[in-house]
């Protein structure tokens, strides 16, 4: 039995305890509240738990936490139930409930799709009244709705944002959206802004673009002047912090070409493309260019074959025995190789008149004959080892490898060695010292997709074979329209020219009506899902009538097909623009064809496009008029340029070339974009397109 003074003591603490119990008890009144909520706050929890704090009030409470339901589903990406909530919200709500519910309408109108209605919602926000969590999430849905198209409203919202931020990670994801938005703007928007007189910010941020575009060839330069404006500018945003892409130019350390190694397939079937590359590499370096007629001295140095690569082979002609397009799909890199090639010279577009020499874009790179080339043969070794032989060799750069299938193996392979692949993998990687250059149907796809857009046509229509390489056009030109801001894009895919010919001979023609060309998630393009939600796939459309502009990837033989057939559906007065890609641009094209292709534009590369005619005719003397081959000739030609200005296309956005396949620019990832020239068929001659 225990002690008395024990159960006096135990007995005391019981009462303590329930004496705290009551005093707590009554602190709560009649029970458990439900917290306030703050509608105009940030909202950091779930759905789930925004949902279970609405289902637990009985007040007014009760919309603000529905409210921050219905914006914590929205950006959980729960659409569907969003939409319920808000079918569910009572019609009367206070005044700073309706401005939030405009807010959150306006999300998901833009997580819709639909733009039009986003910007008629945001237009009744009384802006006065948002607290600065509202003001940051109203200017975000501003530039969301404007899906990534640069315009001076967008580079409003920016500013306008940016002192609302509070951490540095989103400043810094401001910063450089708004530089983003700058360069990607036309020169025509950019000469036709009006701008108020206290718009200090704006009026910084259009001076450092002017600095960059007048020293972006010049890694030195450029620098300076980007130290100048900081001191110029010094409360400016971005004095402080940098747009990233900027910060590399801080950074910028020039690459040694010394000694570049060049990879190619010297043996195997893909040998004659190898070989037209090397032509235009070697003729490059050594200075051996015509140049409006008047070829450069040559230089002394010649390329030093390694013990690692296989003897260099004289070009093989086109219509050899190495002519046949390799068994490999993957090691065919000219998007327009043909089966044949007439031997007679085709009509050439006139030259276009001479641009203005722009300091600013980098020309061929003159000759060297202190580079030293040693060429190794990977069509007898594997990529891996190729690359460990030419670093042991001391190779500073490396040109290659050219087939699609080594490229690949690249992503595996760890080298400290700069490289400049001559194809492009399906997945690209980013890494600091790796490029892609190739010529590609979707680099021309892509390039269609932006001549179009500036040409004002808004409903493409796509024809292309019904094969990978019609699917590999379809995609890369889709999301490249998505991105200019372009709405669905339609397809019609065609057989074999046995096909086509029996379509014609029974008189069926082709209409101009497809289907959507639907792309998947990861196919996205990035601003098309600005608002964090997963991407919303376009509804299938029907024929309406309203296309307005086709582009045909087809050959010389299916085009000369697919025109006529056309316009057996389509009357003259009823007919849309038409486009094509280099693939229908051949050698030997007659007066016949080109009458018929009356009004097609089509792009091909500049050396193609009459831009050099003395080196056009040198190259395709070379090549027996092989049209294919003198473009990997171009190409052999660019790639000596840019494996001397590889530290510039890799470091510096925006650095441009005036190459032989094009105006050479490079992605964040450093795959190589091409400007195309485009050309018209005009009164069976072939000119400038207008």
């Amino acid at each position: 039995m225990l002690p008395s003074k024990v159960i006096h003591n135990k007995a005391g603490r019981n009462l303590a305890v329930l004496l705290a119990a009551l005093i707590f008890a009554g602190c709560s009144g009649q029970g458990p509240q439900t917290p306030q909520a703050d509608v105009q706050a940030a909202a950091t929890g779930t759905s789930d738990s925004y949902l279970q704090q609405m289902q637990q009030s009985s007040d007014d409470n009760k919309v603000d936490w529905q409210l921050l339901a219905i914006r914590a589903l929205l950006n959980e990406g729960k659409i569907p139930q969003a939409n319920d909530q808000f079918a569910s919200l009572p019609q009367q709500l206070s005044d700073t409930q309706r401005q939030e519910a405009l807010l959150l309408q306006t999300q998901l109108k833009i997580a819709q799709q639909d733009l039009n209605g986003a910007g008629q919602l945001l237009q009744k926000v009384d802006t006065a009244s948002l607290s600065k969590d509202q003001q940051a999430r109203y200017l975000q849905l501003q530039i969301n709705s404007s899906q990534g198209r640069p315009s001076l409203a967008l580079l409003r919202a920016y500013i306008a944002q940016e002192p609302l931020l509070t951490t540095p990670a989103d400043k810094q994801k401001n910063i450089d959206a708004t530089w983003q938005a700058l360069v990607q703007m036309t020169p025509d928007q950019i000469n036709s802004l009006v701008i108020n007189a206290d718009e200090n910010t704006l009026q910084g941020w259009l001076d450092l673009l002017n600095v960059y575009k007048a020293n972006s060839s010049d890694p030195d330069m450029l620098k300076a002047g980007i130290s100048d404006w900081q001191t110029r500018y010094p409360y400016n945003p971005a004095a402080k912090m940098l747009p990233t892409a900027l910060t590399q130019v801080q950074n910028f350390q020039q690459a040694s070409t010394a000694k570049i190694a060049l990879l190619l397939p010297l043996s195997g079937q893909a040998q004659i493309f190898a070989n037209a590359i090397k032509k235009g590499f070697d003729d490059a370096r050594n200075g051996t260019l015509t140049q409006n007629g008047t070829a450069q001295p040559a230089a002394a140095a010649q390329p030093v074959i390694g013990s690692a690569a296989a003897p260099v082979q004289a070009p093989t002609q086109a219509g050899g025995e190495n002519s046949a397009a390799p068994a490999d799909a993957n090691a065919a890199v000219s998007p327009s190789a043909s089966p044949d090639a007439a031997a007679t010279p085709a009509s050439t577009p006139e030259p276009a008149a001479p641009a203005a020499q722009n300091a600013n874009v980098a020309q061929t790179a003159a000759p060297s004959s202190s580079t030293q080339v040693q060429v190794y043969d990977t069509g007898s070794q594997p990529v891996d080892q190729v690359l460990a032989q030419a670093q042991k060799d001391g190779a500073t750069l490396v040109v290659g490898p050219l087939i699609k299938n080594n490229v690949e193996q690249l992503a595996s392979v760890q080298t400290p060695l700069n490289i400049l692949a001559l194809n492009e993998p399906e997945s690209v990687q980013n890494r600091p010292n790796l490029c892609y250059f190739a010529l590609s149907p979707e680099d021309e796809a892509r390039d269609a997709a932006h001549h179009m857009w500036d040409q004002g046509k808004r409903s493409p229509l796509l024809m292309v074979p019904r094969s990978a390489l019609g699917d590999r056009v379809n995609k890369a030109f889709a999301t490249e329209w998505q991105k200019l801001g372009g709405s669905t894009v339609l397809q019609q895919q065609f057989g074999s020219t046995g096909e086509l010919k029996q379509g014609i001979n029974s008189g069926a023609g082709l209409r101009l009506t497809g289907t959507p060309v639907t792309l998947q998630p990861q196919q996205q393009p990035q601003n098309a899902n600005v608002t964090g939600q997963p991407p919303v796939q376009p509804a299938p459309v029907s024929d309406s009538g309203n296309v307005d502009s086709v582009y045909i990837v087809a050959t010389q033989d299916e085009m000369a097909l697919i025109k006529p057939m056309i316009s057996m559906r389509v009357s003259s007065r009823s007919m849309v623009q038409i486009y094509a890609s280099s693939r229908s641009y051949q050698a030997g094209s007659g007066p016949d064809f080109r009458l018929e292709m009356e009004g097609v534009q089509f792009s091909d590369a500049p050396l193609l496009s009459g831009n050099n005619p003395a080196l056009l005719q040198q190259a395709a003397k070379n090549f027996n008029n092989d049209y294919s081959l003198v473009r990997l000739y171009a190409m052999g030609v660019d790639a000596w340029t840019l494996a001397n200005h590889f530290s510039e296309v890799r470091q510096l956005p925006g650095f441009q070339i005036q190459g032989e396949t094009g105006n050479l620019s490079a992605t964040t990832d450093c795959v190589i974009n091409r400007k195309l020239t485009w050309s018209q068929y005009r009164q069976g001659q072939i000119v400038p397109a207008s």
